[in-house]
């Protein structure tokens, strides 16, 4: 994971054209750093092979293999793609999190926690808002 030193991103937009391409919800979520209610998202129960990307710009951010159920509401996943995610320090709600945003776009995508499975013992708590699934193509 990388921190995004300057804050400037590939993918730039001002407010009123992110509101333009993005839904409500999604806007909130990735450009206002809100999060959906758990268990919202029908992303959860997504199984299939493929690969989520950013709402936002579709840049590819967590391959189907890295997802698992981690019963908190949220789409989880174990390790993103390489170079794909940045951090930064979130220290809103009276706590200190490693909020967890799109390399390309600057978006907000939710948190890394230390509470996951192994090898990495990493938990990637993602909105659902922040992700479109696309499906493995046989082609792929």
């Amino acid at each position: 994971m990388a921190k995004q030193p300057d804050g400037k991103f590939p993918v730039a937009k001002s407010n009123d054209e992110w509101r333009a391409a993005l839904s409500k919800e999604q806007y909130h979520v990735l450009r206002e750093h809100g999060t959906e209610p758990a268990g919202a998202s029908a992303l959860n129960d997504e199984k299939r092979e493929g690969t989520f990307v950013c709402a936002g710009c579709g840049a590819p951010l967590f391959d189907s293999q890295s997802k698992y159920d981690s019963g908190s509401g949220w789409p989880s996943f174990t390790e993103p793609r390489k170079g794909a995610i940045g951090t930064s320090v979130d220290k809103s709600h009276f706590m200190v999190r490693t909020e967890i945003h799109c390399l390309n776009c600057g978006g907000h995508l939710g948190h890394v926690f230390a509470d996951g499975p192994q090898p990495h013992g990493l938990r990637f708590c993602t909105n659902g808002a922040a992700l479109i699934f696309t499906v493995r193509s046989d082609n792929s």
